[in-house]
């Protein structure tokens, strides 16, 4: 376990990440969202707005936001955004007064009886659900209600996209773990949903905005890698939109080139998911080129790459084939000036306005079209996947399920198959057929014997390609299940949870005998007593350091094979030693004459009253001079100090008479043990860096370890000895400087 002096939060994070500290700009006033409604649609009903407003602020008000701002500049705040996106004067109404009926005393028949039917919809779409009823099922319950309401209306999404995002814009004000609490579940849920509507305005910057409250030290280190290197960047960019400005006109086509902003969360995971180094990223030129015709962007692009030579298999059409948000546009890769990769995207303006807006575009232009009426079916016509979008919730009546299994239905998925009926299936790329049972039915999927794909009998492990029609057999037998082989080919989250959750419902009781038989046989081997153990509840304590309920739990573990034998004996013998060597019993000093042969290595610590005695630095939490200490009388090996914040010190306190006052006495010849933990994004050469720096400020290293996270995150421990410890702060500082490292810290383990 390793514990850490963390600096405030708040100050902290405002520090790193000044954009979740937003406060309501005066722009966001009635008028502004007047002014940008009209410019959308001329002809709305602008009153029903006002009427909203004045509702709303006399519903909120006394009510503060955390920020201390009056409650009143949220819902204008997520009416502005909707409004920028160009939904209607009704949408706008419902998302001024979306928090009234959850939040005050303004209930949901008095507002339908105010603003009629269609509004009243739409707020109760996104209204919480009384928390004190569902308990911790509150969330996922409350995301269940939202997503049936937005299979009638999908205006409902678009409100609470709109809220969650200015929401964000101000997690800086709402304790650190409530905040990382949202940006987890905005990451999993909202940004997800609104990339599958389209909105990538959206979608980007909530994505951003979680990145920045989960990892804002990470957060603060790839912005400052991209300021610095963004004037490069920006001067090969303009040679290059100079070179397509140059075509368009000799092509006699009026059109737009622009640079493609680079979103940070998108550099992280390009780090994370392609093993990529920041530099390989960022050095990806992109550009856009916005034209008025679809037969201006095949144009474009045959005029590119009579320029530049193209990369083969990077040229895709989705102006012929779009993708299932609707999507847009041609993309190419080019081998561009000097060498370097350029990527290139081709739309017309349309085209750019559905990226951007995705389905709130659509409902712009049917208000406009229906005169500010709208058809609450006709966004379905739109996007097939919202005709399914029921079935989602009707799979399962457990909430938790449930919401792992929009996750997984939301996430981005690129092959897509046929049921022998017609229905579309989306999959993961390299999905199965009994992927594709799963995404059917739980219990299709359990009872799998058989797959036909186009036709024809093909193995259960066989890879899926998009347009194949795919038809399962299963066992009439109703105690036929699952193969535990099918977790080594699966694909989806979702077939390899109820693949697993099925083997553990079923073989819980079988896990637990066979953990419990092989500790006890382990036991034996190693002539521990069994029962002794057992009797002092060391196992218990294990069970809870494991983060297991119970004794029962950890036995299943070990029997389903998820915590070794071996680790679980060394775990309980070593708690039960420790609990033996903290009794109570005859206390002795050592002899004065036995400490002299000790005194070279000088601890800098002196005993008061006793100032020849031996006296050694614990290990369990390596104190140095300016450290709060505690010293504590042992049998036969002197005074061992300890920090006075060491998670050992409240059990040796319960032995008052082995307390002895310590204090710090550092002379020249004293040597003290740190250690120090580097937290950097990974890349060649990090290592040596950090030693170079460490050799650098003749720091003498006892020990290195490195691990690399999934993440892309490199970690590595050092452990030194350093005399004087003001040295400390100035090797941390040079540390600190080291490109890519983001914290540096001295950690004390326990």
């Amino acid at each position: 376990m390793t514990e850490i002096t963390p600096a405030p939060a708040q100050s902290s994070l405002r520090r790193l990440v000044p954009r979740i500290f937003s406060r309501a700009a005066p722009r966001e006033g009635l008028e502004q969202l007047v002014r940008t409604v009209r410019a959308h649609h001329p002809k709305g009903d602008i009153a029903i707005i006002d009427r909203a407003y004045q509702t709303a602020a006399r519903a909120h008000a006394q009510q503060k936001r955390q920020s201390g701002e009056p409650y009143i500049t949220h819902p204008l705040a997520v009416a502005q955004i909707l409004a920028e996106l160009g939904l209607g004067p009704r949408a706008i109404a419902a998302a001024l007064l979306h928090d009234t009926v959850e939040d005050t005393s303004y209930g949901l028949d008095q507002l339908t009886a105010e603003f009629g039917d269609e509004v009243a919809m739409l707020v109760d779409g996104v209204t919480k659900l009384d928390k004190v009823k569902y308990g911790d099922a509150a969330q996922a319950e409350t995301v269940r209600k939202m997503i049936v309401a937005m299979s009638r209306d999908i205006r409902v999404l678009l409100i609470k996209l709109a809220d969650r995002l200015h929401n964000a814009r101000t997690w800086g004000f709402v304790p650190p773990e409530k905040a990382a609490k949202k940006a987890t579940e905005t990451l999993e849920i909202y940004a997800p949903l609104a990339n599958r509507l389209g909105i990538q305005a959206i979608k980007s910057e909530l994505e951003d905005l979680s990145f920045a409250v989960l990892h804002p030290k990470i957060y603060a280190e790839i912005d400052s890698l991209v300021r610095q290197r963004t004037p490069q960047r920006e001067q090969y960019l303009e040679t290059v939109i100079d070179a397509v400005d140059t075509d368009l006109r000799e092509l006699r086509i009026r059109g737009r080139v622009m640079g493609r902003p680079k979103q940070l969360y998108s550099v992280y995971q390009k780090m994370v998911l392609r093993g990529r180094e920041f530099d390989d990223i960022y050095d990806l030129i992109g550009i856009r080129i916005l034209v008025t015709t679809v037969r201006d962007c095949y144009a474009v692009l045959g005029s590119i790459h009579a320029r530049w030579t193209p990369l083969p298999g990077r040229f895709k059409d989705y102006i012929a084939t779009p993708k299932f948000n609707l999507y847009q546009s041609l993309h190419t890769t080019v081998i561009g000036p000097n060498g370097r990769t350029v990527e290139i995207q081709i739309r017309t303006h349309e085209m750019h306005q559905q990226a951007e807006f995705g389905v709130a575009a659509h409902w712009k232009y049917k208000e406009r079209m229906n005169g500010g009426k709208t058809d609450a079916k006709a966004a379905d016509a739109d996007m097939a996947w919202l005709a399914h979008i029921s079935d989602w919730q009707a799979e399962t009546a457990d909430p938790g399920e449930f919401l792992d299994s929009l996750r997984f239905e939301i996430g981005a998925k690129e092959v897509y198959v046929f049921t022998p009926k017609g229905r579309v299936i989306g999959l993961p790329a390299g999905a199965t057929p009994v992927d594709f049972a799963y995404a059917v039915h739980t219990e299709v999927g359990h009872r799998t014997m058989g797959a036909k794909v186009n036709g024809r009998l093909v193995p259960l492990e066989s890879s899926l390609s998009s347009g194949d029609v795919v038809e399962v057999f299963t066992s009439k037998n109703p105690d036929a299940g699952p193969s535990q082989d099918w977790m080594g080919f699966v694909r989806s989250t979702r077939a390899r949870n109820k693949i697993r959750g099925w083997f553990t419902k079923e073989r819980r009781e079988e896990a637990v005998e066979q953990g419990k038989d092989a500790i006890a046989r382990a036991l034996r081997r190693q002539n521990l007593p069994v029962q002794r153990l057992r009797g002092q509840d060391a196992f218990t304590e294990v069970a809870h350091q494991l983060k297991y309920e119970d004794v029962t739990a950890l036995y299943a573990a070990v029997g389903e094979g998820h915590v070794s034998t071996q680790s679980v004996i060394e775990k309980v013998t070593a708690l039960v030693r420790a609990q033996e060597d903290t009794s109570t019993g005859p206390i002795d000093l050592p002899a004065v004459g036995r400490s002299r042969q000790k005194r070279d290595s000088d601890s800098g610590v002196l005993v008061r009253g006793a100032p020849d005695i031996l006296v050694k630095l614990a290990k369990c939490c390596t104190p140095v001079p300016g450290d709060e200490i505690v010293g504590f009388v042992t049998r036969g090996s002197g005074v061992s100090v300890h920090r006075a914040d060491c998670t050992n010190v409240s059990s040796l306190m319960q032995d008052e008479e082995r307390v002895i006052d310590v204090a710090w006495a550092p002379t020249t010849k004293s040597l003290f043990r740190v250690h120090i933990q580097v937290e950097a994004l990974d890349r060649s050469g990090l290592l040596s860096d950090v030693t170079r720096v460490l050799s650098e400020h003749h720091v003498n290293i006892l020990s290195a370890s490195v691990q690399t996270t999934n993440d892309r995150l490199a970690l590595s421990r050092f452990v030194f000895e350093m005399g004087d410890t003001v040295h400390l702060d100035r090797v941390l500082n040079a540390v600190r400087r080291i490109d890519a490292v983001y914290d540096v810290y001295r950690v004390t383990s326990s």
